[in-house]
């Protein structure tokens, strides 16, 4: 049972500066909108001596959001070499500088009378959150336990709608989303990141990582002794062997090496269809759509900032109890349902907003898409999306693969967040088209493509994997093709 509490307390030392990051700094920065761009306009008016304008003002408050998806893209790109260089465990730990720098800056902003520092804040957030966002699964994932691995590695997903909760939270206005208050408002993520400094150095890195990386079998054998107990670890101490010598002599990919790989190009092909689903499929505008939805159902505007809550609170539930059901239901299945629901909630949506004022009850109905919006994206897609990279992939090719996965999600992240208004502005009610098409081709390729890797090894999953990339060259073996043409003159 010691054992048990030693992986649950890694998981929640990695957790907590970890991904729960990633949510609690996407909502924090939502209660003090108006605010901040009050504040912005004061500063330039003591400044310059005229106020801005207010499409001035909206511009200057869509780079202080957009600087956080920038930063997460920065991030996802230094985490692969982090994660190679300085081990899984180490990175964790020094990402928190990060934060560190972030909550400074935007403590300080109001002294400073800068909000260019909320800015460059919000960037360096972003940057804590694109390294632990591809970290941190690569970390749980290599040191579970096989028959737990799916369980372990999706508490990254817990985390992030425990931080999204936790923001929505503090974000009121009886907390910290007061006008005199929200400097401290943006600077209380040093509170998780200073847990972690204290936390993690006592739990044991990657098992994987010091046998497979570094070649250090004592340290990896004592790592699995910390995390597993006394139970019997040759099995498991065989597989990694296994797994050594299958990458042996091999160097860490870079992700380019990806691209150039035949016996990697259904992997490739998986990661990035979900990835790029995983933002593409509208969950994150349900969000934007939330406040409006709920004051068209009569609920008072000083009431919605907690029924807002509310939605944050599903994405928390239905991941926590996709945590106990991944490891019996398998990853596809999850994958599949989330994407299906999805689609349907997305039409019924549409339908409920186009009839918003025309029927009475409709504004109900919309609320209840809402909810079951994200509550279908919730069980499956927010965090199997995130296990698949380390299950798919070989130890070598596994920061590159996350270093793709990560750049994608914030990409997209970054797209969705600046099309969407325009989406709107030009769908109007089927704003949801773009995304339902999203759920309908990813669920297809799920269906189609996708194996599960449920109580599978990391070899056997590479194996199957590559009898799929290598069937088609078979069938495809007749006709090799002009080898090179030597010069283009007749």
């Amino acid at each position: 049972q010691l054992q048990n509490k030693i992986l649950i307390l890694t998981i929640c030392a990695a957790g907590i500066g970890g991904t729960f990051q990633y949510g609690y700094n996407i909502s924090i920065i939502n209660a003090p909108a108006s605010y901040i761009q009050m504040f912005m306009n004061t500063t330039w008016l003591e400044r310059m001596g005229v106020p801005l304008e207010s499409n001035v003002i909206l511009l200057l408050w869509s780079f202080t959001v957009s600087a956080y998806p920038l930063g997460g893209l920065t991030g996802a790109v230094v985490a692969g070499p982090m994660a190679i260089m300085l081990g899984r465990k180490m990175s964790l730990l020094l990402n928190n500088v990060f934060v560190i720098i972030a909550a400074t800056l935007s403590g300080f902003s109001r002294m400073a009378k800068s909000f260019e520092m909320i800015m460059l804040s919000r960037f360096f957030t972003g940057v804590n959150a694109g390294v632990s966002m591809n970290i941190q699964p690569m970390y749980l994932a290599e040191s579970a336990p096989k028959k737990l691995r799916g369980a372990v590695a999706l508490t990254s997903a817990s985390f992030t709608a425990l931080g999204l909760v936790l923001g929505q939270i503090v974000g009121l206005r009886e907390l910290l989303g007061g006008e005199e208050s929200w400097p401290f408002l943006l600077a209380s993520n040093v509170v998780p990141a200073l847990i972690q400094l204290t936390a993690l150095p006592w739990f044991p890195e990657s098992p994987r990582y010091l046998l497979i990386d570094r070649g250090d079998k004592e340290s990896c054998i004592s790592a699995l002794q910390k995390l597993r107990g006394t139970s019997d670890l040759s099995a498991e101490l065989e597989e990694m062997l296994a797994e050594q010598a299958a990458v042996k002599g091999q160097r860490a990919k870079n992700p380019w090496e990806l691209f150039q790989n035949p016996a990697l190009r259904w992997q490739l092909a998986s990661i990035v269809v979900l990835s790029s689903a995983m933002q593409l499929c509208g969950n994150d505008s349900m969000y934007f759509y939330a406040a409006y939805v709920f004051q068209e159902a009569g609920i008072p505007q000083d009431k919605i900032p907690y029924v807002v809550i509310g939605t944050g609170s599903c994405e928390l539930i239905t991941s926590v109890t996709c945590n106990m059901i991944i490891d019996y239901a398998g990853r596809r299945p999850l994958l599949l349902g989330g994407y299906i629901f999805m689609a349907g909630w997305a039409i019924v949506f549409m339908v409920a907003l186009s009839q918003q004022t025309q029927i009475s009850w409709m504004p109900y109905l919309s609320m209840a898409c809402i909810f079951a919006y994200i509550l279908s994206f919730g069980i499956g897609p927010a965090g199997v999306t995130g296990v698949l990279p380390t299950e798919v992939f070989d130890q070598m090719s596994r920061p590159a693969a996350y270093m793709i996965c990560g750049s994608l999600l914030w990409f997209n992240l970054f797209l969705v967040g600046t099309a969407f208004p325009f989406i709107v502005k030009s769908l109007a009610h089927f704003c949801y088209i773009p995304f339902l098409v999203v759920c309908v081709c990813t669920a297809l390729y799920v269906w189609f493509f996708l194996p599960e890797t449920k109580g599978k090894s990391f070899l056997e999953i590479s194996e199957e994997f590559r009898k799929r990339n290598f069937k088609t060259k078979t069938r495809a073996g007749f006709y090799k093709g002009p080898e090179e043409i030597k010069t283009t003159t007749l």
